[in-house]
């Protein structure tokens, strides 16, 4: 029988380790397969190094595997660094966040990365970047309120006013003219050059 040959098989083992630390389950079948290497009789050392991985690794799916069966070369459960806010701090930014700026800083009208950076570490003791401060706008638990247009905030009568624009402004009855403060010149300007 002729042995198979894969053109360029560096370029493609690394192209195939990749697309198998693509997804979940993709992740499973390989550490599935190392494991049933193992129970063949292969070396945990070998099946490592066939497989691409560190010796150590081998060594861990096997012990997942014994421990909990099929559960075990599933991806658990990730542990990252603790988050920094707790979830009551949450609810007092995202409270802080419903009012205005003005309320803590005057002549602050918006919230921004700096602005929240410097309350968060006067207000609450807490020291996080300006980035992370923009980041904690998109969050979903947060609600970033944005200042309201002026003419929200303009007097009554103002606004009556405008909206009775508006309003002749829809009916079609009645042309608008407007007047611009700019002038065509009816003599050009010579230079030499």
């Amino acid at each position: 029988m002729r042995k198979f040959e894969i053109f360029d098989p560096e370029i493609m083992r690394i192209a195939v380790q990749k697309e198998i630390l693509r997804s979940e389950e993709s992740r499973y079948d390989h550490r599935l397969h190392g494991i049933l290497l193992i129970t063949q009789g292969l070396n945990g050392c070998d099946v490592a190094d066939i497989l691409g991985k560190d010796p150590c690794t081998g060594e861990r799916w096997v012990h997942r595997f014994e421990k909990s069966g099929f559960e075990g070369p599933h991806d658990g459960e990730r542990e990252g660094r603790q988050r920094r806010l707790s979830e009551s701090l949450c609810e007092a930014i995202n409270g802080d966040l419903q009012r205005s700026p003005r309320d803590f800083a005057p002549a602050q009208n918006l919230w921004e990365g700096k602005r929240l950076s410097r309350h968060l570490r006067k207000l609450h003791s807490v020291d996080l970047g300006v980035r992370q401060c923009q980041r904690i706008f998109r969050q979903p638990e947060f609600r970033l309120r944005k200042p309201r247009p002026l003419a929200v905030h303009a007097e009554p009568a103002a606004r009556a006013a405008s909206k009775g624009l508006r309003r002749l402004a829809r009916d079609e009855s009645i042309e608008w003219w407007s007047l611009d403060e700019c002038h065509f010149r009816q003599h050009g300007s010579r230079c030499t050059m």
